[in-house]
């Protein structure tokens, strides 16, 4: 078993799925009749990934692995991976959050006490730290952009999946530094709210909007507040250089942007 369920750390709830690997000596008879998932209960629906990746054309191995998710009636969730020895021997020593249940051929090599170290945040790189700032503030100005043009899905698109990431990226470091490097943030940055004091945490709340564009433009500002605020002291503590004048020269573009009739011919920051 590996995931959460077996990190002390993660909070026990009733959502927590269990992740298992069944080691097997061939995967094509698990494949070619899946009646024999029916033993775990009742489903709500099952979901077969690397058929659908198969199906989309990507390139997938059946035969070296393989994996049923399912949902029961009961709430509960299994993600079962079928895997041969060959796979497991690759990959079983990669994931510290491991926990042999069986091995009664005895085929599992030792393995440590699972731990979560592997997951901690990461120090950022200088050039790591100057690539998300320059991202950050560069893909702000296709936001406002796509905001202008009444292009929302695009607008939406640059700011969920470019700018904030980047501006998680921040987030993250900063935490890293308030605990030394030492805490594990979850899939999705889900601990944010954990490790984050509550005046930030407000702010990042404040980040989300929905499709009206003044409340899009709302949730830009206190965005780039937010970065500035965590960035000039994730600087600090590196000795990084934070661009300062990048922020304030696109502020005011952003500013200019915001204000733009929709009828403008030019463009005058």
């Amino acid at each position: 078993m590996n995931g959460s369920r077996t990190n002390p750390n993660v909070p026990k709830d009733i959502f927590q799925d269990y992740d298992i690997v069944y080691v097997v000596t061939e995967t094509e008879s698990f494949i070619e009749d899946r009646q024999w998932i029916n033993i775990f209960g009742e489903f709500i629906m099952v979901q077969e990934p690397d058929r659908l990746d198969k199906a989309i054309g990507m390139k997938v191995d059946f035969s070296q692995s393989y994996a049923y998710l399912m949902l029961f009636v009961d709430g509960n969730r299994i993600d079962l991976q079928i895997e041969t020895k060959e796979y497991m021997m690759k990959n079983y020593l990669k994931d510290k959050l491991t926990v042999p249940l069986l091995d009664k051929d005895h085929c599992l090599p030792d393995i440590p006490l699972p731990t979560e170290r592997g997951y901690y945040i990461k120090r950022p790189t200088e050039g790591h730290f100057i690539s998300c700032t320059n991202d950050f503030w560069w893909c702000l100005q296709n936001v406002a952009k796509g905001i202008w043009r009444d292009q929302l899905p695009y607008s939406k698109y640059m700011f969920e999946c470019i700018v904030r990431t980047n501006l998680e990226y921040m987030i993250s470091w900063w935490i890293g530094i308030a605990y030394d490097f030492q805490v594990s943030l979850g899939a999705m940055n889900k601990y944010f709210k954990k490790y984050l004091p509550k005046e930030y945490w407000k702010m990042y709340e404040k980040t989300y909007a929905d499709s009206n564009y003044d409340h899009i433009w709302e949730a830009i500002f206190v965005a780039c507040q937010l970065f500035r605020i965590l960035g000039r002291d994730v600087a600090t503590a590196f000795d990084f250089s934070y661009p300062e004048e990048d922020d304030l020269k696109m502020i005011k573009y952003l500013r200019c942007v915001k204000d733009l009739p929709v009828d403008a011919k030019e463009i005058i920051t």
